[in-house]
């Protein structure tokens, strides 16, 4: 079914051949690629690769390295975090609400997105990245693929310069192993669960992980028109999945139209399931459900709670939280990243928003428009969405002068120069509010 197909040993080709061919060799072979590949230069592949961060000393000790005897895959993720997050689980392991743990090597390679690649584990060593997988018959995809980890979340986009440095890394992989574009895949794409509620057989859908990737802005050309598990009836379609990556003009529209605005939603709606935001993570603890009104509920406890059939249009999915720290962030006006709770965590799409305000540890405050990326911004930076400001108060314009009565309510917040931003029921002396001192009200605000 597959082979191992041999790389090209440039050394080798190197002496073989008289100097003055080999600018033309290298060009030949790093950009005969097909489709909308990007053709990158020697010297870029050079820097590329010099860039790349070892970050293998990390690795858990219990985690056994084992060579791969070969390499027919490279399976793309999305972390579902931010980098720091990311880089610790990846590397040192996962730790769930049992008790339960796992000894990391989980990528070979993290890819932030500021477009820095780690090296998790080395290219040649199976890493324990796939899970429960299968693809055109074949299973435990992970001792026969590359695995790379993307910093980000399958519902918000990939960036620019994350795709730039893939279509490198991609590309020296593919050298490296004799692989083409249509070997490499993301891990919704791979990985299948067993029957559940909302299948009564093995089935695709078990991970949304990577499902926003778009190969075509990583420089990859065409690939699988359709799954082969699914059509040769080892496992059940998933219909989203089969929307986001087999679908074809032929696709009837009516049919393609519902599921369009489940592939970047993590907000549940008539046409949004549980199911389809989080896969086989839509029961477990550390999957937070934010309903409308503040409540939340962890993924174990929605059966017994309320209902699958209950949970209302608007709740909120976040994956890899802690169902108390999603609650006290929904209580609080003025809210905190962590390494967990990202902007986009707080915020989503609104976090480059004018009107999500930041508040750095630095001292520095940004509205969102000023914010190149959400995992830019450090820990212990805290933001506020829906706003608008500042408002600076002076002796001509007091704090009752621009909020009115309402100059005390939790929901109109004060920025105090060496305190940062602090809700208006938590001020403790109007009258002693230092020079610097503005407000910010909600968008909707009315005195």
């Amino acid at each position: 079914m597959y082979r191992n197909r041999p790389a090209i040993n440039l050394f080798k080709l190197r002496a073989a051949l008289p100097a003055v061919y080999m600018g033309i060799v290298f060009f030949q072979l790093f950009c005969a690629l097909p489709g909308p590949a990007a053709c990158y230069s020697v010297t870029e592949l050079n820097r590329f690769q010099n860039s790349i961060i070892d970050y293998r000393s990390s690795l858990n000790s219990a985690y056994k390295k084992k060579a791969r005897s070969r390499t027919l895959l490279i399976i793309v993720h999305t972390s579902e975090l931010g980098l720091e997050s990311t880089l610790k689980v990846v590397s040192q392991g996962k730790q769930f609400a049992n008790g339960r743990t796992t000894p990391g090597g989980h990528a070979n390679y993290v890819v932030a997105r500021n477009g820095t690649v780690y090296r998790i584990l080395d290219k040649k060593f199976r890493a324990d990245h796939a899970g429960i997988s299968m693809w055109n018959g074949m299973t435990d995809i992970s001792s026969v693929s590359v695995g790379i980890e993307f910093v980000g979340y399958h519902y918000a986009p990939l960036t620019q310069k994350q795709y730039r440095s893939a279509g490198m890394l991609l590309h020296i992989l593919k050298q490296v192993y004799g692989l083409t574009d249509k070997d490499i895949l993301t891990h919704s794409q791979i990985a299948y669960g067993r029957p559940n509620p909302w299948f009564a057989k093995d089935h695709r859908g078990r991970k949304r992980c990577a499902k926003n990737f778009d190969r075509r802005l990583a420089g990859l050309g065409p690939t699988w028109t359709y799954d082969p598990d699914v059509r040769s009836g080892r496992l059940m379609a998933d219909p989203v999945l089969a929307c986001v990556f087999y679908a074809t003009p032929d696709t009837d529209l009516a049919a393609r139209q519902p599921l369009a605005s489940q592939i970047e939603s993590d907000i549940i709606s008539k046409n949004n399931s549980a199911w389809a935001i989080a896969g086989e993570e839509y029961d477990a603890p550390a999957t937070v459900y934010l309903l409308p009104g503040g409540k939340t509920l962890p993924g174990d406890r929605i059966s017994k709670d309320l209902g699958w059939d209950r949970l209302p249009a608007g709740t909120k999915v976040l994956l890899n939280q802690e169902t108390e720290q999603v609650r006290r962030q929904a209580k609080q006006t003025v809210k905190t990243i962590s390494g967990q709770m990202t902007a986009w965590s707080h915020a989503g799409r609104d976090y480059s928003s004018a009107t999500t305000i930041y508040f750095l540890p630095s001292g520095s405050v940004l509205p969102g428009s000023a914010i190149s990326d959400w995992d830019d911004l450090p820990a212990g930076t805290r933001l506020v969405v829906g706003y608008k400001g500042p408002f600076t108060i002076s002796t001509d314009k007091t704090a009752y002068g621009i909020a009115g009565k309402k100059f005390k309510n939790a929901g109109v917040v004060y920025y105090i120069p060496g305190q940062g931003p602090v809700p208006g029921n938590q001020v403790l002396d109007f009258n002693d509010l230092p020079e610097g001192t503005a407000l910010f009200l909600p968008v909707a605000f009315r005195k």
